[in-house]
């Protein structure tokens, strides 16, 4: 698939220029709401337009963003994050030292803000669910008994799913469309021990 082909690993140079808190939430904040300026971005973030500028220029530098073309001014810039995904790596022996703490900046705050996102979908009041949308999310956890080979083929065939559904609905517009966030997790747990006959079935659903 064409998104496949635009899977991006981070290099260490960019794992390094993202591995500062508040450019981590702009990045998160861009994925989730698409183009901002400086200013927009400094809105959101109780944080100065100078501030959020030169990290833009930052994240820039690595190609993480980009300017959106025919939009804005010389004063006035709008950024956004190019197409495709992008593969973070996760603090890793194999790296260097500052590479490791790089990756363990990165990580932390995205899985910091992916649990604060979370919390905030989870608690928030009744009165502020648009019509229509109050059933319509999926909290779940299912634990199986299964095989490495049997993961990796339940990660592609989910990850099969979730590029149908990104082909199907990119760029969609109007009134009843709002931006919806599809979380995928899937391993191995690490106190777990080999499986034997007679296992039972766990699984939690909260929606």
């Amino acid at each position: 698939m064409e998104e496949e082909q635009q899977l991006r690993r981070l290099d260490a140079g960019a794992l390094k220029a993202l591995a500062h808190p508040l450019r981590v939430r702009i990045f998160d904040l861009l994925s989730a709401h698409g183009p901002q300026t400086a200013s927009s971005l400094a809105s959101m973030l109780g944080e100065t337009s100078g501030s959020t500028s030169y990290h833009l220029r930052t994240l820039s530098a690595h190609d993480l963003i980009h300017e959106v073309e025919g939009r804005g001014t010389a004063r006035e810039r709008w950024w956004e994050l190019p197409q495709g995904r992008i593969d973070i790596p996760g603090p890793s022996q194999s790296m260097s030292p500052a590479n490791r703490a790089a990756a363990q900046i990165v990580s932390s705050e995205f899985f910091r803000l992916r649990h604060e996102t979370l919390m905030a979908y989870v608690n928030r009041p009744d009165a502020e669910v648009p019509e229509g949308w109050k059933d319509a999310g999926l909290i779940a956890t299912t634990l199986l008994e299964m095989t490495p080979a049997q993961m990796e083929d339940l990660k592609d065939e989910l990850m099969a799913v979730i590029d149908g559904a990104v082909e199907r609905y990119r760029g969609q517009t109007g009134p009843d469309v709002r931006r919806v966030s599809l979380r995928t997790e899937l391993f191995d747990l690490a106190a777990s021990r080999p499986v034997l006959s007679d296992a039972a079935d766990q699984s939690t659903e909260e929606s």
